[in-house]
């Protein structure tokens, strides 16, 4: 009986600061993460939005974010960017580059090879037991009629990463429908960037509270 107690008296506080550790989040992807954790980027306006709800203690935001990286670059270094830091939650967000460089430099992705190398992430990150949060790619042109050159090709991406959620009963955060909802109401000049990025892709200051407060949404859903 006395051995029981002096185990309870060690355990007990073991599992009581196992339970006070901040979840640890990771946001893994390209430039658009990148500058994420600059004073006005994404993740640190999430974190600051945790804290006005009295949870900034709960969680540690971290960026995984490499200008220029498509989802092979991800897999390529997922182990020692992401995985080696012991995440409980991941968010993917990456897509952009893999159809923008199709025509800006004839090195994109090809959707079969997007669906292959995304899933081994996937797989690596499911191994572990880690909580994903799936990411559609958002805007390469912010014009609301369908009339940016790549928005076919980041439709079709968009749905790719759909399906993969669904085929994986991963949680999804559909980045590609919310800034086509925005900006279909809050861009009536139809203009080709200013509103949510700077330069069709990244992120205004508007931009990034926006792509904030829907990453706490999806951080916080249960």
């Amino acid at each position: 009986m006395y051995r029981i107690l002096r185990i309870l008296v060690v355990a007990i506080p073991l599992l009581a600061m196992k339970q006070d550790k901040p979840l640890r989040v990771i946001f893994f992807g390209d430039s658009i993460t990148q500058a994420g954790v600059k004073p006005q980027g994404y993740i640190t306006k999430a974190g600051e939005m945790l804290g006005s709800k009295g949870l900034g203690a709960q969680y540690e935001l971290m960026g995984a974010g490499i200008g220029g990286n498509k989802v092979y670059d991800l897999y390529l270094r997922m182990d020692e960017d992401v995985l080696d830091k012991k995440p409980d939650v991941v968010f993917i967000y990456v897509g952009i580059n893999d159809v923008w460089h199709k025509a800006s430099s004839g090195t994109g992705t090809d959707p079969d090879k997007y669906v292959k190398f995304y899933e081994a992430i996937i797989k690596k990150l499911k191994a572990q037991n880690i909580r994903i949060i799936l990411c559609t790619p958002s805007v390469i042109g912010e014009r609301n009629d369908n009339s940016n050159q790549q928005d076919g090709d980041l439709n079709q991406y968009s749905k790719l990463i759909r399906d993969l959620a669904d085929r994986n009963n991963l949680q999804l955060l559909d980045l590609r429908k919310e800034f086509q909802d925005y900006l279909s109401a809050n861009n009536p000049e139809n203009k080709e960037k200013g509103i949510l990025t700077s330069d069709r892709v990244h992120l205004t200051e508007a931009g990034n509270t926006f792509v904030a407060e829907k990453m706490v949404e999806a951080l916080l859903k249960k």
